[in-house]
């Protein structure tokens, strides 16, 4: 098979300790006013003025919203853009966690192209560029600071909803470890559970018929040989420093590799895409208001469960990635895989079923349909899916019973199963 990649990310990325200090120099590069993103509790921290007094030091003007919710109320965008229209920002800074550097891409949008933010939902539904957004994380977990999609809330739609597009992946991401030092467990361990769900994901993800249209008709193009390397640098990284990170929250070294494998597993994701986990947390989440890291983490080991058979060798890979001996047979290797996952997300208190989460017993009929309505994460998902075997993931997951999924393997893999991207 010809190898195929594509990759997409911003203009330049700046990672290190210390590297949040560039912020204003960055800035500056780019406008002389800048709209700053963040919420309450960053907003009202000493990193957070200090960060503001480089913008201020370097010359640009700043307006700031400090009122982001958790998942983006989508009428926060409105209300951020109308700030916004007063100053007229050359730039727009996003500083804190996914949903801070969501918003300041869908700001972005409207303030570039009029309307609501519906009008730019689903893929490259955004006309063209939009005014460059400076991404600076403050947590290891979403890879928002490179990545083509900003994920809103719409008390109008049960599940989630996003703004997919090229021109809104962010012109500059600042990752800086240090501003991670001290993140509570809890939250370490959510943003650390997504961010693994997206290497792995998108490592297994379907691989598509390779056309010369594939990167300009889909945002998301399946797993290729250039996500493939991401996700496995992702892989490694988050399964050698979560636990430490959860359990030491100044261990620098450990946050240096989360914040690195959190946006390998952007870049991977952003072309990529993830799968039949996040179809399936968005109406848990909507049902039982749990952190998106922690939905996706307790799914995702019934998922991998569900896609073994038609993802042998990529899931061999991911076990040699986490620290399995290479002595083992692929299938071996798939099945250690599945369990190491399980395992490192349990160490972190991720809990491993979706009874645990609080989902209803009779509600496992209606997730699986609201699921099918992440039309696009259903189809990216390496073994096909309906509602049928969506709620036979889902019942799984409840139960907490793996066992009912490897007993409903099919018999023969997929045809991409062949492909050489994995055995690495």
């Amino acid at each position: 098979m010809s190898m195929f990649g594509v990759l997409r990310g911003p203009r330049q990325v700046l990672f290190g300790a210390g590297q949040r200090h560039a912020l204003g120099t960055v800035t500056a590069a780019l406008g002389s006013r800048a709209l700053v993103c963040t919420d309450a509790r960053f907003g009202s921290t000493r990193e957070f003025a200090d960060l503001v007094q480089l913008l201020e030091g370097a010359g640009v003007r700043v307006t700031t919203f400090t009122e982001v919710l958790p998942d983006v109320p989508v009428h926060q965008v409105t209300q951020c853009a109308e700030l916004a229209a007063r100053v007229d920002p050359d730039v727009v800074v996003g500083m804190g966690g996914g949903s801070c550097l969501d918003l300041a891409k869908a700001v972005a949008v409207v303030l570039t192209h009029g309307g609501q933010a519906s009008d730019y939902y689903g893929e490259l539904r955004v006309p063209g560029p939009v005014v460059p957004v400076v991404a600076l994380p403050t947590t290891a977990g979403t890879g928002s600071e490179v990545t083509p999609v900003a994920v809103l809330t719409d008390p109008e739609r049960v599940s989630k909803v996003g703004i997919s597009s090229p021109h809104i992946i962010p012109h500059t991401a600042v990752c800086d470890p240090e501003l991670t030092l001290g993140c509570p467990p809890a939250l370490t361990a959510s943003a650390g559970a997504d961010a693994l769900s997206h290497v792995v994901e998108a490592f297994t993800a379907v691989r598509h018929p390779v056309t010369s249209a594939l990167a300009t008709e889909r945002v998301f193009v399946g797993k290729n040989e250039l996500t493939d390397t991401f996700a496995l640098l992702g892989v490694r990284l988050i399964s050698g420093s979560l636990h430490r990170a959860w359990s030491r929250p100044d261990d620098m070294a450990a946050r240096e590799a989360m914040m690195l494998g959190a946006s390998a597993g952007g870049f991977a994701l952003g072309s990529a895409g993830t799968a039949a986990a996040h179809a399936i947390q968005y109406p848990v989440g909507a049902l039982t208001h749990t952190p998106h890291g922690v939905g996706v983490g307790a799914l995702l080991p019934y998922v991998m469960e569900f896609n073994r058979s038609v993802r042998v060798v990529e899931m061999a890979a991911v076990a040699l990635a986490m620290g399995a001996r290479a002595d083992a047979s692929p299938e071996d290797l798939a099945d250690q895989a599945i369990d190491r996952v399980a395992a490192l997300l349990a160490s972190v208190g991720i809990p491993s079923t979706l009874a645990d989460l609080g989902v209803p017993a009779d509600r496992l009929r209606w997730t699986a349909e609201q699921a099918m309505g992440a039309a696009r994460l259903v189809a990216n998902n390496p073994r096909p899916l309906d509602v049928d075997t969506l709620e036979a993931i889902i019942r799984a997951a409840h139960a907490g019973d793996r066992a009912a999924l490897r007993e409903a393997r099919p018999d023969r893999p997929s045809p991409d199963l062949t492909s050489s991207a994995g055995a690495r």
